[in-house]
């Protein structure tokens, strides 16, 4: 499987204006800047794209391991929060709360630990990545 999104930037680095778009069509021509990456200014960037990545994989890695060990959750909420620090990514916080009946707490801290792990998002970031998991 391969998926690709690409990006357009017009100007210069603080005051040009870019778009990226996705295979799927979900991004098209979204708008991203120095201001929405840098500032509170309206459109995307990176760091919010990579963290709606690795909280949507972390999520789904959760699921199937959950229906594998025999569990079906009613409620997966992850939130990731990418943080950039002097020019790079030093840390994805994921904080997850999971309502998934009969599952005890030891067993949810093992699922939640494994797919913070070897979720592929995870697994290609080369940061530290902490996880909050709380069963509800």
């Amino acid at each position: 499987m391969k998926r690709s999104a690409s990006a357009n930037w017009k100007g210069t680095g603080k005051d040009g204006k870019g778009t990226v778009s996705s295979q799927s069509g979900v991004l098209n021509n979204t708008a991203y800047s120095y201001k929405s990456r840098f500032e509170d200014g309206t459109g995307t960037n990176p760091e919010e794209l990579i963290a709606a990545a690795h909280s949507g994989c972390f999520t789904m890695k959760l699921s199937f391991l959950l229906s594998g060990a025999g569990f079906t959750p009613e409620n997966l909420d992850t939130k990731a929060t990418i943080t950039l620090d002097n020019g790079a990514i030093t840390s994805s916080h994921l904080e997850l709360k999971a309502t998934v009946p009969g599952l005890d707490k030891a067993k949810f801290a093992e699922l939640a630990e494994e797919a913070r792990t070897n979720c592929p998002i995870s697994k290609l970031l080369n940061t530290e990545i902490t996880l909050d998991a709380e069963l509800v």
